[in-house]
């Protein structure tokens, strides 16, 4: 399985294991996803706050706001999906994670902090894996599919119905 590099910074609730809750969802993500299975790859998860992620998104998006997640991907799908089991190591990516949003959005569809963190780590790396909901509708549908069979190994119910 990829091996990720998890930093938890303040102000997230200490009362959740962060780190945990990443390897859980890096599981369920490689059974949709299996080319993330790959012992080869690695990535870094980030749990920030508003702050730093606008930060980021400003400077690599050039979007002047804080989102909910944003993903690096380092490798592209087609090297992703050629990759051998053998060989050194590979970093698939980046992730990093808004706590403020992360929590407001949650509120806003009464659901857990845990769980929406959970789908967005899930949603992260897809996009790692090359999935991109923002091609087009049929792209979008194909990555929330992924999505909701992978949350729903976890007992998570789907995010994207009412």
């Amino acid at each position: 399985m990829i091996s990720l590099e998890i930093a938890i910074e303040s102000p997230w609730p200490p009362a959740i294991d962060w780190a945990d809750l990443a390897v859980v969802a890096t599981e369920a993500a490689s059974t949709v996803a299996p080319e993330l299975a790959n012992a080869r790859l690695s990535a870094s998860l980030l749990f920030a706050d508003d702050a730093e992620v606008h930060a980021l998104n400003r400077q690599w998006r050039a979007k002047d706001k804080p989102t909910n997640v944003l993903s690096f991907p380092m490798l592209e799908r087609v090297e992703l999906l050629a990759l051998s089991p053998d060989g050194p190591p590979e970093l698939l990516g980046d992730i990093a994670m808004a706590l403020e949003t992360c929590t407001r959005e949650a509120e806003e569809k009464g659901i857990s902090l845990e769980h929406h963190a959970t789908h967005l780590i899930v949603h992260g790396l897809l996009h790692l894996a090359g999935f991109d909901h923002e091609i087009s509708p049929q792209h979008a549908e194909a990555m929330e599919a992924l999505e909701i069979k992978a949350l729903a190994s976890m007992g998570i119910a789907n995010p994207y119905s009412d």
